[in-house]
């Protein structure tokens, strides 16, 4: 490694440059893992690296949680450490002591091992009795950035969540990935409690759900399974697309969903699409889903990427230009998730260069991911994608015919082609047979005002902008 790199430079102490080094490997694991996964078992983590930076060492809150993380992501966390640091660095792991002050000489201490089969779940306490509700705290109304594309959605969640078992029960948003649905149900559980702090609410992924119900049919526990979910004043469950093909866990859910509304006790879930568009779910469990309110929440506008990006970095402690955020928020389109991994990337690349965040700054941390997007996504490729789709030639696309099975598909080429490419409504009405640049503004108006109308659209512009995006 040269002189020149940070992580060698005579100025900053020791102890600065591995905090540096360990913010910068969460920073990377943020951007690798799934929200939850990182929420559950990276962000708790802190470390204590060696003056010499030859040793990190990481604390972990108890056995279970130590041997999960040894397993599951200790190889990662040790690649990402010898990458940034340019050298092989010794990780260890270890149980955060009792005390406020972390010594090395607590490493060795005897620690309680939990049998894995006796251990917690997350979010539980030791006693039985007791529930813990999974929330994340952070997630809150007030930091949720808001926009036309999710309006609607926190405006719903917002009256659950200060009038439950009312209106609007259950409420079924959905969506695709990282857009902010999990970041709504938790603001829901955060309000209630701050209202009502006695009420029990409980946040749980649909896969969980499905752990609990496989546990308490090997273990003939159904009555506590029972006595723990039919009690609750607030269930929120995210993905319950993973029901799907799970008989058994579909029942049990559609006998605490029935035993939560005679309660009038408030259920908010999500999923990646409108409740009929779900995909191997017993009809009957549908039609519970949909009796309620069904939200979408959109891929947000420009508008709303520019404030996110903005409200994320102060969050983190750092500022971002606004000419940077506009350059990102345009190169960055398809979710929430993207875009707070590409800002992660900037602080990440800026702390480690030593530089001030530019453009010119963001496109080298970004450059693999905007390569990426300049490769795949063409007006060509939007061409054809969208027509293998609706069954029509691609010839059809800036051919002169005009029947609705053409003219249709064609004008949500040219919507996703604005949305998705960076060209102009002139260049993209040229690579449509020569069109006027007011045709495709007709267009992009059209299908963008019917999308937020029409949920079968709305669908399929979700499968389409997936398919685009890789």
């Amino acid at each position: 490694m040269s002189e020149e790199h940070p992580l060698h430079s005579n100025e900053p102490s020791g102890l600065d440059i591995g905090q540096t080094l360990w913010q910068s490997c969460i920073d990377q694991l943020a951007q690798e893992l799934p929200e939850q996964q990182f929420n559950t078992w990276i962000k708790p983590l802190s470390a204590q690296v060696s003056e010499d930076l030859s040793k990190v060492t990481i604390f972990v809150a108890n056995r279970f949680k130590l041997d999960w993380v040894r397993a599951q992501y200790s190889g990662r966390i040790a690649t990402l450490l010898e990458k940034f640091y340019g050298q092989p660095v010794l990780l260890e792991l270890a149980i955060t002591p009792r005390e406020a002050v972390v010594r090395s000489a607590m490493v060795q201490r005897p620690v309680e091992t939990i049998p894995l089969e006796e251990a917690p779940q997350l979010g539980e306490e030791r006693n039985p009795g007791s529930l813990k509700h999974r929330l994340n705290s952070m997630l809150t109304f007030e930091s949720l950035v808001e926009g036309t594309a999710n309006r609607m959605a926190r405006a719903a969640a917002m009256h659950v969540a200060t009038m439950p078992g009312h209106l609007y029960n259950p409420l079924f948003i959905y969506g695709g990935v990282g857009l902010g649905k999990t970041h709504l149900m938790h603001a829901v559980g955060n309000r209630l409690l701050l209202d009502k702090p006695g009420s029990k609410v409980l946040y749980i992924h649909a896969e969980q759900f499905v752990s609990d119900v496989v546990k308490a049919y090997q273990r003939k526990t159904f009555d506590e399974f029972k006595e723990r979910y039919h009690s609750l004043d607030l269930l929120l469950i995210d993905d319950v697309q993973f029901f799907a093909n799970k008989d058994r866990t579909q029942e049990e859910f559609f006998n605490a969903f029935e035993a939560l509304l005679a309660k009038k006790s408030h259920i908010v879930m999500t999923s990646d699409t409108y409740p009929k568009g779900l995909a191997d779910i017993h009809e009957r469990l549908v039609s519970r889903f949909d009796s309620g309110l069904t939200v979408a929440i959109e891929p947000p506008e420009l508008e709303m990427r520019v404030a996110i990006l903005i409200n994320k970095a102060h969050a983190e402690g750092s500022e971002i230009p606004e000419e940077v955020a506009f350059f990102v928020a345009k190169n960055v389109r398809s979710n929430v998730r993207e875009l707070e991994g590409a800002l992660r990337k900037i602080l990440a690349y800026s702390r480690f260069n030593q530089k001030e965040i530019s453009i010119q700054l963001a496109r080298e941390a970004l450059r693999d991911l905007l390569s990426i997007q300049n490769r795949q996504i063409s007006v060509e490729n939007i061409q054809k994608t969208v027509a293998d789709y609706y069954k029509i030639k691609v010839a059809d696309m800036y051919s002169k015919k005009r029947p609705a099975s053409i003219a249709r598909p064609r004008q949500i080429a040219m919507y996703l082609a604005k949305e998705l490419t960076q060209k102009s409504l002139p260049e993209i009405g040229e690579l449509f047979g020569g069109r006027d640049h007011t045709t495709v503004l007709h267009a992009v108006r059209k299908i963008g005002g019917e999308r937020q109308q029409l949920t079968e659209l709305n669908q399929q512009l979700h499968v389409l902008e997936q398919t685009l995006k890789g």
